[in-house]
This record gives structure tokens, sequence and C-alpha cells, in this order.
């Protein structure tokens, strides 16, 4: 047995050596690169190895791709499917900047404020969008757009009822008729106006703040954000007979601020000032407590105004979304110019609240016109912004309305500005063509135009505000006949943290050195408290 299996064994070698040979005679080449290979293989690290096959079997999916490729490919999206993608997308990212705004108003008006009423303006900014979202929509989006009459939407409860969106104009089926100039879904278009609607409430804040019962803001919020704002926004933006008199907000200095700005001057009217803010005939100075975050609200509020004007064209346009960008960035640059230069020669300082109220006023100023003027008028209109507000400011104060941020002086004074420079500066139909042929305010009375469009504007100005003035005198008197709209004494004077919190936003932190929580100088030669507060 042994020799048998000894000679088997030799002879299969020997064959084997023979194929060697054989394949080595035949591809020498071949057999080199094959042993450097295995040489080179086995020099490799045990997971550099492991590699190897995986690298072959991307190979072989290469491979097999390129085979694909001869395959009918599959259909992609239409050229108008790609047009709504992108228009949605824009118009979200523009809602997302608007809603970050609210951190801009809590910083803005913290900082304007006192220390011990930090916690209560927080929370009232934070708030107020959480209650604005049910509200607008229960109510006010179908009151605000929803088909009805030149007066009411009645159509839209609970975001109901048919919508064949983001069909447009004849092709467009439901009952949100006046916005179906938009060709994005309807969830797109609520979330935008949302975040406007609660722009609005958080207006009257500042100028409530530091005396107001958390309580009664809350409920004047629901009633401002579910009924008054979306009613007179139906007569401008949902076909209501201000739009079709030809009346043009293009963004909301009417619909928006002016709105908030009655709201908020009815307000500080009813509850009357601070404690100890008038003594002997003139103003005491209440400093803010913190400039610092005052400034970074102001910088976030200026950055939300990139989604608020440009995303108001509610389509990818880039001609328009970018020439709105200039005139707004434009018009806040001017006002911020000419709040300082004139706060420097009034008040003999550049005092930087006025810096702060002046950037926010050029921006207010050109929102109703941005997507109609050129970069030129914008920049007059910024100036002219900035300029109004530093005198508003004092005048508000010497009338003893008490607005510990500026709001009305701000969002109503330089809203009904900016709604009158859309009839002063309007560039006409037919230059921009973003908002349709034959569309736009007609051209405006200072480059060339008539009296017609300053005119309407006006008519514009006089009814939002008296029925807002109206809706919010009852609002508040019924509130302060009923619950009280105002803090006791002892809250006021303790602050509002603790009276209507139980906390403090700086606990640990020294407090206001004055025993009376007033400030320990009370005057200061002129020179500004807060932007509410001036001494002359």
């Amino acid at each position: 047995m042994m020799p048998k299996l000894t000679l088997k064994k030799k002879k299969s070698k020997a064959k084997k050596k023979r194929l060697s040979s054989n394949w080595q005679v035949q591809s020498p080449r071949t057999a080199t690169m094959f042993k450097q290979l295995q040489i080179a293989i086995k020099r490799l690290t045990p997971s550099w190895q492991a590699c190897i096959p995986i690298a072959i079997l991307i190979v072989m999916v290469w491979g097999y791709a390129a085979v694909a490729q001869d395959a009918p490919a599959a259909e992609g999206p239409t050229t108008a499917e790609l047009k709504v993608a992108l228009d949605t997308l824009w118009v979200a990212i523009a809602a997302f900047l608007v809603f970050f705004m609210n951190a801009g108003f809590c910083m803005l008006e913290t900082g304007f404020c006192r220390q011990k009423n930090a916690v209560n303006v927080l929370a009232k900014n934070l708030i107020v969008f959480a209650l604005a979202t049910v509200a607008f929509w229960a109510i006010g989006f179908g009151l605000m757009f929803g088909d009805g009459n030149p007066f009411i939407g009645l159509n839209g409860w609970f975001l109901s009822g048919a919508d064949n969106s983001p069909a447009t104009n004849d092709a467009y089926q439901g009952v949100f008729g006046s916005l179906k100039w938009a060709g994005v879904p309807l969830a797109a278009k609520f979330l935008f106006q949302l975040v406007f609607a609660g722009t609005a409430a958080t207006i009257v804040s500042g100028a409530v703040a530091e005396r107001i019962k958390f309580v009664d803001f809350l409920i004047f919020s629901l009633l401002l954000v579910g009924i008054a704002y979306p009613l007179t926004g139906h007569w401008v933006w949902g076909g209501g007979w201000l739009q079709t008199r030809g009346f043009w907000d293009f963004a909301g200095c009417t619909v928006v601020h002016s709105v908030g700005g009655w709201a908020a001057l009815m307000g500080a009217a009813f509850l009357g000032p601070r404690l100890g803010k008038y003594q002997d005939g003139q103003s005491v100075a209440f400093p803010g407590h913190n400039l610092s975050i005052a400034t970074l609200g102001t910088l976030i509020l200026w950055l939300g105004w990139f989604g608020f004007n440009p995303g108001s064209t509610m389509a990818a346009d880039p001609n328009a979304i970018t020439h709105i960008a200039l005139t707004t960035n434009m018009g806040g640059a001017a006002g911020g110019i000419a709040a300082t230069i004139t706060a420097w020669l009034y008040l003999g300082k550049p005092d930087l609240s006025m810096i702060i109220n002046g950037i926010l006023a050029g921006l207010v100023s050109v929102t109703a016109s941005c997507a109609f003027i050129s970069i030129g008028s914008s920049l007059i209109i910024g100036l002219v912004g900035g300029v109004l507000v530093v005198f508003a400011v004092t005048l508000f104060d010497k009338i003893k309305i008490d607005d510990p941020v500026g709001a009305t002086s701000v969002h109503l004074v330089c809203g009904i500005w900016g709604t009158l420079a859309v009839g002063l500066f309007a560039a006409g139909p037919g230059v921009y063509s973003w908002y349709g042929e034959g569309l736009g305010p007609t051209k405006g009375l200072l480059l060339g135009g008539g009296l017609g469009q300053l005119i309407t504007q006006l008519i514009g100005i006089v009814t939002v505000g008296g029925i807002t003035v109206l809706l919010s005198t009852i609002f508040w008197l019924a509130l302060k006949a009923t619950l009280g709209i105002r803090v006791t004494p002892e809250e006021e004077f303790e602050g509002l943290d603790i009276g209507e919190h139980g906390m403090e936003a700086y606990s640990g932190f020294l407090k206001e050195g004055s025993s009376s929580g007033f400030s320990d100088t009370g005057k200061h030669g002129g020179m500004p408290n807060s932007p509410g507060e001036y001494v002359k």
C-alpha cells in the first residue's frame, strides 16, 4: 500500500509541475505579475486585505450600472413640479426667518426693560406665538383669507374646506380664492401668514410692559390675532374692499405694523404710565437693564426682515427677491443713520437706543413699498423714518403715553409713513415685472404720478386704524372691567418677575441700587433713559 500511494503522489506533483511550467511558458509576464500581486497582498495589514473583496464588489456594481444605463430612464419631475418645490422651499425658509424674529423681540424688549421684569417680558413674547398659532388656525386664517364678502371671510375655519393648491388662478378650486395667485401648497400659505399674525401680537407686548397682568395680555393676544388682525387683513390681502379699491401694502406696513401699533397705543393709554414715571411734570428715567441683548435682538430682527419682505413674493423669483432684499436693507441702514444724526443733534449724544429704533423704523418704513420702489427711493423712505422715530418717541413721552420700548413710535408712526410712501414713491405698473402685468400701485406723486394712489393709501390708513382702535378699546375696556388689566402697586414695585411668575431672571445677581425701585438719578439732562422715556 505505501509504495503505491507514494507513486501516486509523485505522479500528481509531476503533473502539477508540467501544468505550471506550461502556464509560465505560455504566459510568463502574467505569472510574474500574479506572483508580485500575491506578495503585495501578503504585505498588507489584515484590515486592508479585508477591503479587497469590497473593492471587487464595487467594481462589479459599477459595471452593472454601466450596462443598466442602456435601459430606459425613469421619468423625473416636470418643470412645473420643480417650480412648486422651489417656491415652497423659499416660502418655508422665509417663514422660518420671520418666526426667528420672535427671538429678536424677546431680546429687544427684555433689554429695554428693567431687570426685575425680564422674566415677564420673555414669557409674554414666548407664549404669544403659541397662542397666535391656535387662534389663527381656528378662526383667524378663515376670517382673513376665506371666501366671503368685501368685509369678512366666511370659510376655512380650522384650515378646512375645499382647496387644490398649488393650482393657481383659473385652475384653483377652493375656499381661499384670495390666495390663488400663490403656487404653493395650502400649508405653506398658512405657515407664512401665521408668522405675520404672531408678529402683530408681539408688537403690543413692548408697549404694555412692566405693569400689565399676564393673563390679560394672553387674552388680548387671542382676541387680536383671532378677530381684529384678520378682519382688517381681509380688507387688504383677503380680496376685501380696500384691495379692490387699489390699496397696496406689499408686506404689511398697515396690515401688520400699524395694526399692532394701534393696539399697543390703546393698551398703553388704558394702562397708564408706570409708577414714578412722571413726577413734577417731568419724565423720570427708567433705564433699560441690558442694551447688549437689545442690540442682539435688533440684529436678529434685521435678519428676519429678509424673510418678512422678500418672502412676501411667495415665489422663488430671483429678481424679485434680490431687489426687495436690497430695498429692505437700504431702508434699515438709512433709518439707523438718520436716527443717529437726529438724536445727536436733538438730544446731544448718539444714543444707542435711538440707533436701534432708527434701524427698525427704516425697516418698517419700506415694508409696504419694497417691491414697488427703486433703491434710491428706499434710501429716502428710510431716512424719513429714522428722523420720525426720534421725534415720535419724545412726543409720546410728552403726552404721557408710557411705552418702555418705543413700539408705537416704530410700528405705528413709521407704519403709517411707510403706507403713505407707496403713494409717493411707487415706480408704477410695468416697471417691475414680478407683481404681474399691469398690476401694482400707480406711479407715485413724487415721480410724476397723480394724487390718486396717495389718497387711496390714506383711506386705508384711516379705516384700518379706526376699526383697530375701536376693537382694541372694546377689548381693553372689557378686560379692565372684568379682570383688571394692571398689577397691584406692590407687585409693580417688587417686579412682575416675582409677582406674576415667582422667579427671577438673574437670581443671585445685584438688583437696582435704589430702594425706591426706580433710577437713582431720575434726570439725565436731556439724555434718553430707554426708547420711550426722554427728559427735556
